[in-house]
Order: C-alpha cells, then sequence, then structure tokens
C-alpha cells in the first residue's frame, strides 16, 4: 500500500488534471476531504465543518436552508469520474468519493487493471482483472475493438450530436434531480456553447472613500468612471446559478456588464442579472414589454426603480414599488422573463429586482424546487412540455437584507 506521500502525489495530480481545471472551489474541497481522509483515516467530516471551514459560510450555517456543500460534493464525485475515465485512466491510486458520506478513501491499482474502470463506479471496490494469458490477450482484444469504436463514436459525436440527443441526455446524467429543473433549464442545457450569464455592473464616478454615485452622462462626461461593482445579491445569483448547472452537468461563463457585447449576444444563451439600469445592454436586447423598469426622476422615491405594469389585469397595480429609500428594505418586486433572443434560435432570461436584494430573489426563485414547480404550474408547461416565453413579477419580503419569501402576483404568456 502506497504511504501517505504517494497519495498526497495524487490528490496533487488530480487538482492539476484538466479535469478541475479552472473549478477553484472543488479544488479547495478536494484538498479539505483530503487533508481531513489522511490526517483522521476512517472519520467523515460534518456537512457544518465542510460549510464553515471550505466555503465560509457563517457560524449559523443551516444545511437544510443551503444545499451548497451537498452540491459541490455531487459536482466534485462528478469530476473524480470524469477523470479516471480519461486522463486518470492508468494511475495507480484511485481516489473515492462515496456517496452517502463525505470522507473520501484512497486504493492502490495493479497497472493492468487500472483502464478497466473508466466506467466503475467511485462507490464500488475495485476488482483486477485475471492473470491468465488467455484472459490478457482477451481483454487486449476487447480494448483494441473498444478503441477503434470510440474514434469512430468521437467522429460521428463531433459531426451529427444535435439539440434533440442532447435533450435526450439531460434525465440520464441527472436522475437525482427533480423534473422541475430539467424542464425550466432545457433550453439552457442543449446548445453547441455554455450559456452565459451576464451580471451587472453599474458606471459610477467617485471613489469609495470619498464617496460614489451613479454615473450620469449629462454632468459627467471627461469623468473617471469605476465599472467594476456590482451589488451583494448579484454576487450570490451567480454562485446560486452555478450551484444548478453543476447540478446539471452544465458549465456557465459569466461575465460584466460592460464587458458584453452585442456581438456577444448573436450565438449564445443568455442569462441577464440585474435591472437595465445596471445592466445597460439589456436596453438594446430584446426586452420586457408588460412589465417594464422606470426610474423614478422626481419627488421622494427619486432614484428609485419601479415596475411598470404596461397592462394591469383586474386587481393588478399599475406599478410595483419596493420600500422607501430613505426606509429599511422590507420588501421588493423582481421580474422573471424568458424572451427569444436577437437569434431567435437562442433564448435571453431576464432575473433582476427593483433592488439587488430583488435581483437576488428572482434568481433564487428559479434555482428552487417548489417556487419552480409553482412557476411551471401557473404556465400550464406540462413535465413533457415545452417552456415558451413568458414574463412574470414575484413580490419579495426582505429581512435585515435578505430575502426570506417570495410569491409571484402578476404573469403574462407571449409569443416574442
Amino acid at each position: 500500500m502506497a504511504d501517505r506521500a504517494y497519495f498526497r502525489g495524487q490528490v496533487d495530480k488530480l487538482l492539476n488534471s484538466h479535469a478541475l481545471h479552472g473549478s477553484e472551489s472543488l479544488c479547495k474541497l478536494l484538498r479539505y476531504l483530503a487533508d481531513h481522509a489522511l490526517d483522521h483515516p476512517g472519520a467523515s467530516p460534518k456537512e457544518y465543518q465542510i460549510a464553515t471551514e471550505v466555503f465560509g459560510r457563517p457560524s449559523d450555517f443551516d444545511p437544510h436552508l443551503d444545499s451548497t456543500v451537498r452540491v459541490q460534493a455531487g459536482r466534485l464525485r462528478g469530476k473524480l469520474a470524469e477523470y479516471y475515465a480519461s486522463e486518470g485512466a492508468d494511475d495507480q491510486i484511485a481516489v473515492d468519493f462515496p456517496r452517502g458520506t463525505y470522507a473520501l478513501t484512497f486504493h492502490e491499482r495493479p497497472a493492468s487493471t487500472a483502464r478497466n474502470h473508466v466506467g466503475a463506479s467511485h462507490e464500488s471496490s475495485l476488482e483486477p482483472i485475471g492473470a491468465s494469458q488467455t484472459s490478457r490477450r482477451w481483454y487486449a482484444g476487447v480494448l483494441l475493438v473498444a478503441a477503434a469504436l470510440s474514434a469512430v463514436v468521437a467522429v460521428a459525436t463531433d459531426r451529427f450530436l444535435t439539440r434533440k440527443t442532447a435533450e435526450a441526455r439531460l434525465s440520464s446524467d441527472t436522475p437525482d434531480l427533480p423534473l422541475a429543473f430539467h424542464v425550466f433549464w432545457k433550453g439552457f442545457l442543449t446548445g453547441p456553447q455554455e450559456p452565459w450569464v451576464i451580471f451587472s455592473n453599474a458606471a459610477f464616478v467617485g471613489r469609495p472613500y470619498v464617496g460614489m454615485r451613479y454615473y450620469n452622462r449629462a454632468k459627467d462626461s471627461g469623468a473617471a468612471i469605476l465599472d467594476h461593482y456590482t451589488g451583494v445579491g448579484e454576487v450570490l445569483a451567480v454562485h446560486a446559478l452555478d450551484s444548478v448547472f453543476g447540478e446539471l452537468h452544465q458549465q456557465i461563463r459569466v461575465k460584466r456588464g460592460s464587458l458584453f457585447s452585442l456581438d456577444d449576444a448573436k450565438n449564445n444563451d443568455l442569462i441577464f442579472i440585474g435591472s437595465p439600469s445596471e445592466n445597460l445592454t439589456l436596453l438594446e436586447l430584446p426586452n420586457t414589454q408588460e412589465f417594464i423598469f422606470k426610474q423614478i426622476t422626481s419627488g421622494r422615491r427619486m432614484g428609485t426603480m419601479e415596475i411598470i405594469n404596461s397592462h394591469p389585469e383586474s386587481g393588478e397595480p399599475k406599478e410595483f414599488l419596493p420600500t422607501q429609500p430613505d426606509e429599511t428594505l422590507t420588501e421588493d418586486y423582481s421580474i422573471i422573463a424568458l424572451k427569444r433572443g436577437l437569434n431567435p434560435a437562442h433564448s435571453e432570461l431576464i432575473l433582476a429586482g427593483a433592488t439587488t436584494i430583488g435581483t437576488q430573489a428572482a434568481v433564487e426563485y428559479v434555482c428552487q424546487q417548489a417556487s419552480l414547480e409553482e412557476l411551471l404550474l401557473r404556465l400550464s408547461v406540462s413535465d413533457s412540455g415545452e417552456l415558451k416565453p413568458f414574463e412574470a413579477v414575484i413580490h419579495v419580503k426582505v429581512a435585515r437584507g435578505v430575502p426570506v419569501g417570495t410569491e409571484l402576483i402578476a404573469l403574462r404568456k407571449g409569443p416574442s
């Protein structure tokens, strides 16, 4: 059995692998779990420990309300399987991460068996190949045939993979994820490229230590612009989306609004986080028509964003207003809208609140099972149905700067 240094070498190899390249949070989790496994063999760290020590969650972390650790653990298991099915197929050490525990285990593998475990579950023990000459020849023949078939499949896949086959793959890749997620996010999972998440970052003038305000084109021409700030809601929103897409086995590309261009919009599915007042590119793209963001220009609420209800239905107000700007924020309103993109073959999802907390609530609404199921029910979308364009408004209750409750209060279905 290899010693601790040998095991650590395998962990380092994983951390530098293509499978984990760019996944900083997963690398951090793997390193933590590996250290714990080597320092405390057979003992599994608690979800609370991982949440607070790896992901920086506060001391009042509640796993019933925050699934970050479970989501990231699932992603790491997927990455380990991907690694041992490709670049790590010949590795002599296997790092296993069984479901139902947060304890890593290490197993030494004979060189002759390594490549035969590319399709094996990390939850099962490793079984060696028989030592007989006939067995070895038989396996060699199988490997040669498999290699040839793999080459053919690779070429065919590259040439003929379509959106339909990608859709069929979704349900088998993530069997444990509630069906509502597959129905709602299907349009963002079947394209040839990962969807782009564009978060708002408004233009400011001034400096943090002397005071900052929104850039005003009429008054601030020539002033130095700061465009590298965003709200806390946008930050948490990106994290929520990344967690869901990780569960759906899909990468996302994140870009701040000030660096986004119309050229980027032509061939990609887009998810906008934040209202047009800060995500300015939205002003040039297909936007909402029934529920429209508007900045109040006078009176006590001057500068506040409101949502205009273009065609109020019975019992609906003509406008949706958040808490007064000089009072503690206790309620907000958000828009959730699915539109066709500049290229009608692509989708555009808008998730935005009158404030940054409302934006966070809008994203969380489409990242949670109960609210997603409610929305799909209101849209009359069946389990096998197609999600078509719509616009919705949700009312957000806020406590201590955190969205604590949402309610779908207005909904429009539309062809655009």
